[in-house]
C-alpha cells in the first residue's frame, strides 16, 4: 500500500476542494482605506465602509429595499422592444451579450420602474441597474424612463429617478444616443404638467445620462462621494492640458460649484427624500 498515494493525496484534494468552494465575494476590500469587510457586515451597513465611511456601489435590489422596504414597491412591467436593432457584433454578438446578462442578473435590461410610497406620499420610482452592462442607456432604458414620466403624469405624483450608469450603450449606436433627446422630452412633459421630478445621482453617473435627464431635475441629490460627469477626468486633462483638482467630478465638488443641490450620506437618503416629498406634496 502506497501511503502517500492512497491516504495523503486524497486528503489534500479534499482540502483544496473545500477552499475552492469559498465564495469569491465573501470579503470586500475598501479601496479608500484598505479595511476588509465581511459580506454580511457590508450588507448590514448599507455597503458603507465601517472604518472610513466610503460608499461602495450598492446593488439595486438592496437600494430598493433600503428606500421602500419589501412591501411598498410594486414593480411595473416595461414595454417589450426589439433587442438588437443594428445586429451589432464586436468580440461577440450583442444579442448573446444580452442573453448572458439576463441569465446572470435575472432581469431583461438595466432599468427598474415601480410605484411606491414614502410616508404615504405616492411616487413613481425608477432605478438604473449598474450590474446589467454598467447601467448603460439603450432603447429599453430610455423607454423605461419615458414610461415612468408618463406614469407620473397620469398618477399626478412625483417622479423619483436613481441614476447609476456609465452612459450610452455603444452596441446600439445612434439608437442609444437618441435616448438623450427622448428622455429630455419626457422630463419636459413633467415640467409642462407641473409634476415634480427628483434625481438621485449615485456612483457612477456619467456620459449621456449626465448629459440628458440626470441633470434636469427640480431637485438634484447626490450620494456622498459619487463620481458624476460627462467625459472621464483623464480625457479632460489631456484635452485642456491642465491638472484638475483631486476631487474633480465628485459629488461634493459639484455641489460647491452649483451643479447639485444636496449631497447626502446613504443612511440619510430615505429621510432626505421623505422630507422633500412632504414639503412638495403637502404644501
Amino acid at each position: 500500500m502506497n501511503w502517500l498515494t492512497n491516504f495523503v493525496k486524497p486528503k489534500l484534494k479534499a482540502f483544496v476542494s473545500k477552499r475552492n468552494d469559498v465564495p469569491a465575494d465573501l470579503w470586500q476590500n475598501c479601496p479608500n482605506c484598505g479595511n476588509i469587510m465581511h459580506h454580511k457586515d457590508m450588507y448590514e451597513n448599507f455597503h458603507i465602509c465601517n472604518s472610513c465611511d466610503y460608499h461602495f456601489r450598492m446593488p439595486v435590489e438592496k437600494r430598493i429595499e433600503m428606500i421602500f422596504g419589501k412591501e411598498s414597491f410594486h414593480e411595473l412591467q416595461l414595454d417589450k422592444i426589439e433587442d438588437d436593432p443594428l445586429n451589432f457584433e464586436d468580440t461577440k454578438k450583442y444579442s448573446d451579450r444580452l442573453n448572458e446578462y439576463r441569465k446572470k442578473i435575472q432581469r431583461n435590461d438595466a432599468f427598474i420602474l415601480g410605484k411606491a410610497k414614502i410616508n404615504n406620499n405616492k411616487i413613481i420610482a425608477g432605478f438604473m441597474n449598474f450590474d446589467f452592462m454598467g447601467g448603460s442607456m439603450g432603447r429599453a432604458v430610455g423607454g423605461g424612463i419615458v414610461k415612468g414620466a408618463l406614469e407620473a403624469t397620469s398618477e399626478k405624483c412625483p417622479y423619483v429617478l436613481f441614476t447609476c450608469s456609465g452612459g450610452a450603450r455603444m452596441q446600439e449606436g445612434i439608437v442609444s444616443l437618441m435616448q438623450m433627446p427622448r428622455t429630455v422630452a419626457a422630463i419636459e412633459l413633467l415640467n409642462d404638467k407641473n409634476i415634480p421630478y427628483i434625481a438621485i445621482l449615485t456612483d457612477p453617473t456619467t456620459g449621456g445620462v449626465t448629459a440628458s435627464f440626470a441633470m434636469l431635475a427640480d431637485i438634484t441629490i447626490a450620494e456622498k462621494g459619487s463620481t458624476i460627469g460627462f467625459a472621464g477626468k483623464r480625457v479632460i486633462q489631456d484635452t485642456i492640458r491642465e491638472e484638475l483638482p483631486i476631487n474633480f467630478q465628485k459629488a461634493e465638488y459639484l455641489q460647491d460649484h452649483g451643479m447639485i443641490d444636496i449631497v447626502v450620506h446613504r443612511k440619510e437618503l430615505k429621510k432626505t427624500i421623505s422630507n422633500i416629498l412632504n414639503h412638495i406634496c403637502n404644501s
